[in-house]
């Protein structure tokens, strides 16, 4: 219909659709075939064009728990590192769940050029078993299923365990996140352990977990609060900044001095860290530098090259803010 309104032949509309028309179509015909594309308000069939190619300009991130602000930023990592030649398909979940190899493996009909996987799970992968250009982003200990770009926070962890133990506490408590990824169980045992180590403990009866949500956070902290301050618990820490506002929220609520009679600090170091009142003590995670390396490893993938380094890991660094003192 375009080649019939634009009077030229179909591999003539096909070239100016796909803007290959250098040196093969002229000005007057470009001009004829866009305008007659703006009438008919026609697009590119992209799913026929993967058909015919075989794989398509789709780059699919599959990540665990929107709801956590951080991923906001991981996001724009790997948007900026592929540039305008990839469009970039979010595959999500609801606040608190884990993704569903199924529902991936449905999405790999659009025969996507790479696949991104963001704080998976080893029973994820060996369920999704995927084809073509993967790398996996925060997924410690996972590195055997492909290439990986890790954040180390193990050491942001024990750095604050060590922080706190310096601080004077000796009992404290922990808000961890319901969603089961590797980077959380990394990030609790190596807070648990360099704790242990340095004479604080956290008894079971003080560990909970919550969704990444600043209300849920609140109201868990408000039921175990005064439990937790009978037994002599000085110190929380959140498996993320989100669990950390809402005990900061409701600590004001419930007038508990911070830091004078409670320590709070998380992870992630999200900017409204270092705004709050007090700011918040908090491990540093590189969140975009983690997203662009990632996109930047499967864009090399996805254009048949060889990784020099095919595991990658960033560093974590405690940021100590009035929070813990």
């Amino acid at each position: 219909m375009v080649a019939e309104r634009a009077g030229v032949s179909t591999a003539t509309v096909s070239l100016v659709a796909n803007g290959k028309t250098r040196g093969r179509v002229s000005e007057d015909n470009i001009s004829r075939v866009r305008q007659a594309i703006s009438e008919l308000g026609y697009v590119v069939d992209g799913i026929g064009s993967s058909l015919a190619k075989g794989v398509s300009s789709i780059v699919i991130l599959v990540a665990p728990d929107i709801s956590n602000p951080f991923f906001a930023k991981v996001i724009a990592g790997v948007r900026e590192s592929l540039g305008a030649s990839y469009q970039l398909l979010l595959s999500v979940t609801d606040a608190g769940e884990f993704p569903q190899a199924e529902d991936v493996r449905k999405l790999m009909a659009l025969r996507p050029a790479g696949l991104l996987v963001d704080a998976p799970n080893a029973g994820f992968l060996d369920e999704l078993s995927a084809a073509g250009p993967l790398v996996l982003l925060d997924a410690p200990g996972l590195e055997g299923y492909a290439a990986s770009v890790n954040l180390d926070v193990a050491h942001g962890a024990r750095e604050l365990a060590a922080h706190l133990a310096d601080s004077g506490h000796t009992r404290a408590a922990y808000i961890d996140s319901v969603t089961g990824t590797a980077t959380f169980d990394v990030r609790r045992n190596a807070f648990l352990e360099e704790a242990r180590a340095r004479g604080i403990s956290v008894p079971p009866d003080c560990t909970m977990s919550t969704t990444i949500d600043v209300g849920a956070a609140a109201e868990a902290f408000a039921r175990a609060w005064p439990e937790w301050q009978r037994s002599g618990v000085t110190a929380v820490v959140c498996g993320t900044d989100t669990h950390a506002y809402g005990v900061l929220q409701e600590a004001r609520v419930a007038g508990v001095r911070i830091p004078q009679e409670l320590a709070v600090a998380g992870f992630d170091d999200l900017p409204y860290s270092a705004t709050s009142n007090p700011g918040l003590t908090s491990v540093h995670l590189p969140g975009m530098p983690l997203g662009r390396k990632a996109g930047q490893q499967l864009r090399a993938l996805m254009e048949g090259l060889e990784l020099e380094e095919p595991h990658v890991t960033l560093d974590s660094s405690l940021v100590v803010r009035g929070s813990t003192g």
